[in-house]
């Protein structure tokens, strides 16, 4: 008994007809065809198909037959494709991690040196909060992360990229709109908007930044991401602070200035992580190029 037998008696069960298999599935002539069929049922040694004028019809032991037969093909299906799996090397895959919103500025030029360095290589994009994206680098399912240096982790490393400014944030029609620059002190009268703890390494930096202008300016409101944070800053005639890639988002009714204080201006990390032990052939070729990623991406337009 051979495959094929297996095959032309399933196809002839399936279509009901000799002639009908022997033209739409198989292929070959019908003599052929009712010459496998007695060779098979001789082997089994019971009849299988029962012929009529009006075709064929499958017996008791034919339907037995038919099961069988059916799971032994979708068995050698399944070892050749295994066989095939097994022959092809496994393509390799690169998890990229992005502070959600950082993708606009940095993710084209990302892309670019991943295509110079891993160009065999698939992709995958993970947008999340910092200290999840952190998470993910130590559990293994993120290669590397564009994030915050988010403290207490010793397993992680590390690369600035970039310092992002911290900017004001302030509805469309507010009083100070017609300045180019804002100072803290000009803010004490307006509901504050702070980030709240979900993003720990910002609100540090902002707390920082009240604490050390000495302006009397406590929070009214805590948001958790930037949508919230534009929509409290419209709605409640509010302002905010926040890093300069929340320009990329702005709606109509927001707008920006650059934000001015005495000493060094205030602003926040962004950096490249990753995990120091999880160091494959992949991740190191894409670390050295961390220099032409950061020209890409901080280049005038």
């Amino acid at each position: 008994m051979e495959l094929r037998h297996l095959r032309y008696f399933v196809a002839v069960a399936e279509e009901g007809s000799l002639t009908l298999a022997a033209e739409r599935r198989l292929h070959t002539a019908q003599p052929s065809l009712s010459r496998q069929i007695r060779d098979l049922e001789y082997e089994v040694g019971v009849p299988l198909l029962s012929r009529s004028v009006r075709g064929v019809e499958l017996t008791e032991a034919g339907r037995a037959f038919l099961e069988h037969a059916r799971l032994a093909l979708g068995q050698v299906q399944a070892a050749t494709e295994a066989a095939r799996r097994a022959a092809r090397p496994a393509k390799a895959t690169f998890v990229l991690g992005f502070l959600t919103g950082y993708e606009v500025d940095w993710l084209a030029g990302a892309m670019c040196v991943l295509r110079d360095v891993l160009p065999d290589v698939d992709v995958t994009i993970s947008s999340q909060t910092s200290p999840d994206l952190a998470a993910a680098l130590m559990q293994g399912t993120v290669d590397a992360a564009f994030m915050r240096h988010e403290p207490d982790l010793p397993d992680l490393a590390f690369v600035l990229l970039t310092r992002d400014p911290l900017v004001v944030i302030l509805p469309s029609d507010h009083r100070l709109v017609s300045r180019e620059t804002v100072r803290l002190q000009d803010l004490t009268e307006d509901p504050f908007i702070i980030v709240s703890r979900t993003a720990p390494t910002l609100r540090l930096v902002i707390d920082e930044v009240l604490a050390r202008s000495g302006v009397g300016i406590t929070p009214a409101h805590e948001v958790d991401n930037l949508s919230m944070a534009m929509s409290l800053v419209s709605s409640t005639r509010g302002v905010s602070l926040l890093p300069a890639y929340a320009r990329n988002f702005l709606p109509w009714s927001v707008v920006s200035r650059p934000l001015t204080m005495d000493g060094e201006p205030p602003g926040i990390d962004l950096v490249l992580g990753y995990r120091k032990e999880h160091a494959p052939e992949l991740l190191r070729l894409f670390l050295s190029r961390v220099d032409d990623l950061i020209v890409r991406a901080t280049r005038p337009t």
